[in-house]
């Protein structure tokens, strides 16, 4: 049965916001977690781009399309504050990271992180990830039933621990802190958040001690020695009018930095391979180029050269967004497109469901690179048509190091292996979390003659 969340102000104009709540604290919890394109589409058809009901445990307004997402994400009026939507889901995990902070607070931290990614700093990144992507690729065994998202996301965890940590680990402590990272990620979108032994909140609380103390022991050799990892710029960084960050902010971004690089490049990687795999003649596309390139180690401006791997990051990030949806706790009563939104209430921008609206993207589900060309530029429609980094104060400050990433590790890839899967197949994704192929993407992966 449809009912409004708020009625709007006598005289205001505006129109409540329609929606079918369902049951108190469950709601639509499942059908958007579970079956997040079909729901979407029904839920647009049947109330247009504004709509409320309950999502794990809040009274949630979603905005679909892009004119929506820029009312929300630009928050010209800082009507939507970021810390108190995200800290719902991974406050606990991740406390005080860069994304969990609002206005003139984030402003400032935001300003002092911006010394970790210069672009000679991103070089320093890129050079020292090179050895270890390289080592990471050739250990891998060709063969059929090769899972590429359990070895993607090995490859990222390490090159998370060398380039940001810069900091030698034994085997069983790498994979001690990769372990907790996991267990934070994993109990942001926990059903039962409470910390019942054994579950994902307990798990999670138990990680976050575990990221803490391995980051705070580190912290005084960090500043006393420095290094070219993104731990040291931190522990460096400094604003021209003399702010640093104190020991405790450089443990709280460390641990949302890392968990912020490993599992959106993960993600972006296994749906590129999931298509480049599907869609052989781009794989091949992309091998040449690659290929062309002459060199084992090349610089970010030839990965910037890359026009097609370009493309294809770009389509797979529409068509999987690694973060999903973009939480905002609304602090004072406002308006999106007309409709009264009361102080309150929590709004999301769902990343995933909007870069797959018929209304902005023709043929949506197609894989088709070329939307990204010179000639085309689909995105190009409207500026939050295409916005898997977020937009506005809080776009991802690492958006630059993470196209270094990907590209720098699909090239060893293309150069190595090729990779295929059955002609039917299909890919399972899981989007109950943030979204990745519930079978590991198994493909046939076999090594290139000129590997």
């Amino acid at each position: 049965m449809t009912s409004v969340l708020a009625p709007p102000p006598e005289g205001s104009g505006l129109k409540a916001v329609p929606g079918v709540p369902g049951i108190p604290y469950i709601g639509n919890t499942l059908q958007v977690m579970r079956h997040p394109f079909d729901y979407a589409r029904k839920r647009y058809d049947e109330y247009g781009a504004v709509a409320w009901g309950w999502l794990l445990g809040q009274r949630t307004v979603t905005v679909q399309g892009p004119e929506a997402a820029e009312v929300v994400l630009v928050n010209r009026d800082k009507a939507f504050a970021n810390g108190p939507a995200w800290s719902y889901f991974i406050g606990p995990f991740f406390y005080r990271g860069i994304m969990l902070l609002d206005f003139d607070e984030h402003l400032h931290h935001r300003r002092i992180m911006q010394q970790a990614f210069t672009r000679a700093r991103l070089r320093s990144y890129l050079d020292a990830m090179a050895p270890g992507i390289v080592t990471g690729l050739d250990a891998w065994r060709p063969g059929a039933g090769f899972k590429v998202y359990d070895h993607v996301k090995q490859l990222t965890l390490d090159l998370a621990t060398d380039v940001f940590m810069g900091v030698g680990l034994s085997r069983a402590e790498r994979d001690r802190v990769n372990g907790a990272f996991v267990d934070a990620v994993r109990a942001g979108t926990a059903y039962v958040r409470f910390p019942v032994p054994g579950l994902r909140w307990h798990r999670g609380l138990r990680a976050r001690k575990v990221l803490e103390g391995f980051f705070r022991d580190q912290v005084p050799a960090k500043r006393r020695d420095g290094g070219d990892d993104l731990f040291a710029a931190l522990c460096e960084a400094e604003t021209d009018d003399g702010h640093r960050f104190t020991d405790e902010d450089v443990v709280n971004h460390m641990i949302f930095a890392l968990m912020a690089a490993h599992d959106t490049t993960t993600i972006t990687l296994t749906t590129m391979a999931y298509h480049l795999a599907r869609h052989p003649e781009w794989q091949e596309r992309l091998r040449e180029e690659s290929l062309a390139l002459g060199t084992a180690s090349p610089t970010d401006a030839e990965l910037d050269s890359l026009t097609g791997a370009d493309m294809v990051m770009k389509e797979s990030l529409r068509l999987v967004a690694p973060v999903p949806a973009l939480p905002r706790k609304v602090v004072k009563d406002t308006s999106i497109l007309g409709f009264h939104i009361p102080e309150g209430a929590t709004v999301v921008v769902p990343t995933l469901t909007n870069h797959h609206m018929a209304d902005w993207w023709p043929d949506p589900e197609r894989f088709d690179p070329g939307r990204f060309g010179p000639d085309r530029r689909e995105d190009r429609i409207h500026k939050y048509a295409w916005s898997p980094f977020g937009g506005g104060a809080h776009k991802c400050i690492g958006l630059y190091f993470a196209g270094m990433q990907v590209k720098a590790i699909l090239h060893q890839m293309l150069v190595r292996y090729r990779w295929s899967v059955p002609e039917r197949y299909e890919w399972p994704l899981d989007t109950t979390s943030l979204p990745s192929p519930k079978d590991g993407l198994p493909v046939r992966l076999d090594r290139c003659e000129t590997a």
